[in-house]
């Protein structure tokens, strides 16, 4: 059984006027709604301004005329200016929050053809925010002799076809633009990546993005950002800081700015990179690599948009939306100390954990034929692979023996190097089999890719002093065994050691794990 239908509208001032029998040969819109033998009106709230008082009571008395069975109710609304934005809003918004809707036993109908545009629009507002739940009802008068017409405009998109349909379409085309066109076909990664295209479309919150390295995390926040951007929903730029470059006062002007004068050196001012990211989007890679006081700064401009340039009493102002990325554990860093619980907190409304290349077996030969394109793009070359050089590696590639502990930057490499030697643009097999060896010695370095993701980084000094640290962990079998090793010398001049402890801060310099160095000598 159908339930009541209320309608809800403004009386219109001119289009419902009219006085003496020469009205009825008017079409007046509101009067008209009642006229429709499908349109079954059981009770219609009338909004007026008091100074249409005897305009409203004639259409009231109209109305239940050519509607006997319709009750109507006379609403006067205190509005002044019925072309104010804000004034009309303020007072719709009022009557709507104050109305006593029982959508369980009344079906609702919001008339948006009588009033100003400014209440036209506000009407559509409300209705569309669910402050009135109701569909939207719009008249218009007879054509060619004919009856004056209606329809009833539902605002869930979804149940139009034409517009569901394109929603689809729009869908597919994000996250083909996130998965940078590539056609993944792991379950779980594609599922992860719905999810992400719609939050990115969704909302402006911070997002972090969690995962080894290599998977992929800075790729997928450019992605985010064209998709933004192609959806209008940014006006700025990207702007990517990998943290783990930024130390001590040099941290602080890069990412916040600084005034001239403020250290020694500053001889000029410098906006900071937070500030260039003003309306765009802001990654900041590796952010388990900032210290606290720049922790609690980047705090204070993710929830207020204002911050402190270094040396200045003047706040400077961004709008951004962030995305962090990590390949440390954050809940870990926070119990030791070293990363502020609020700011985890904050920016991890949205987390989303990016799996690497040994678990997305599946996805393998979809990116080894992306990194050929991407390969043909950079250098113009169109390099092609034999049936079996392509089987050879693709078999090696997903077997247990491939390690990927560098994950896609491995198998970009490895890709890449195959092309440039690939005479006259064919990878064969002995080309294979020469880059297979490659990345079985790679993948046999002490520290493997954890160590190895960061060998280039470092001065030569830095680099050999890592290499012996880790081939010592390699050989133990604890980390307080390598530790002992390690400090043997200096531990017998202290009253409190902690080798351990000790061994686990200088690899965290490097952002590498003992439980990854194991994992990796396991595999």
């Amino acid at each position: 059984m159908a339930k009541p239908l209320v309608v809800l509208g403004l009386l219109g001032s001119t289009l419902d006027a009219g006085l003496g029998g020469n009205r009825w040969n008017r079409w007046r819109p509101t009067v008209a709604i009642g006229q429709h033998d499908d349109l079954l009106v059981r009770r219609f709230e009338l909004l007026f301004q008091p100074a249409n008082d005897e305009l409203a009571r004639t259409v009231a008395r109209d109305l239940v005329q050519v509607s006997p069975e319709t009750q109507v109710r006379l609403r006067s609304i205190d509005l002044k200016n019925a072309w104010d934005f804000e004034e009309v809003y303020s007072t719709l918004h009022e009557f709507a929050r104050t109305y006593p809707f029982h959508p369980e036993r009344e079906d609702y109908l919001v008339h948006i053809t009588t009033g100003t545009h400014v209440a036209q629009i506000c009407l559509f507002l409300l209705t569309e925010s669910r402050y009135f739940p109701a569909r939207l009802l719009q008249t218009s008068p007879p054509k060619g002799g004919g009856k004056a017409g209606y329809s009833i405009i539902d605002l869930d998109l979804s149940k139009y076809d034409r517009l569901a349909s394109r929603f689809k379409i729009e869908q597919r085309e994000g996250l083909s633009a996130l998965k940078g066109g590539i056609d993944t076909r792991n379950r779980a990664f594609n599922r992860l990546i719905e999810k992400i295209e719609q939050v990115a479309v969704g909302s402006r919150d911070p997002l972090l993005l969690v995962g080894p390295t290599g998977a992929g995390k800075s790729q997928l926040a450019k992605r985010i950002f064209e998709l933004k951007k192609q959806r209008r929903q940014l006006t700025g730029g990207f702007v990517e800081v990998n943290c783990a470059t930024l130390r001590g006062d040099a941290a602080l002007s890069a990412l916040f700015g600084h005034v001239k004068g403020a250290f020694t050196g500053a001889l000029s001012s410098r906006p900071g990179l937070l500030l260039k990211a003003d309306g765009g989007l802001l990654l900041l890679d590796e952010i388990g690599e900032l210290g606290l006081d720049e922790q609690a700064m980047l705090l204070r401009a993710i929830e207020e948009k204002t911050f402190l340039p270094l040396g200045s009493d003047d706040e400077v102002r961004s709008d951004f939306q962030l995305i962090a990325g990590t390949n440390r554990d954050l809940g870990g860093l926070v119990r030791s100390g070293r990363f502020r619980e609020d700011l985890l907190a904050r920016i991890n409304l949205w987390t989303f954990s990016l799996p690497g290349l040994r678990d997305r077996p599946e996805d393998v030969e979809p990116n080894f034929d992306y990194e050929l394109e991407r390969f043909a793009q950079r250098t113009g070359m169109l390099v092609a692979c034999s049936r079996e050089a392509r089987g050879r590696f693709l078999k090696f590639a997903v077997s247990a023996e491939a390690r990927w502990n560098g994950n896609f930057r491995d198998l970009s490499g490895a890709v890449a190097r195959m092309a440039t030697v690939a005479a006259g643009g064919r990878i064969t097999e002995p080309i294979v089999d020469e880059e297979i060896e490659r990345l079985r010695a790679l993948w046999k370095e002490p520290g493997g890719t954890a160590g190895a993701a960061r060998m280039e980084e470092l001065d030569p000094f830095d680099r050999a002093q890592l290499s012996a640290v880790l081939e010592v962990c390699a050989r133990s079998r604890s980390l307080s065994e390598a530790g002992r090793e390690l400090f043997r010398v200096s531990r017998a001049k202290k009253k409190a050691v902690n080798d351990a402890d000790r061994l686990r801060k200088y690899l965290s310099r490097f952002g590498i794990e003992w439980s990854d160095l194991k994992l990796e000598a396991e595999r």
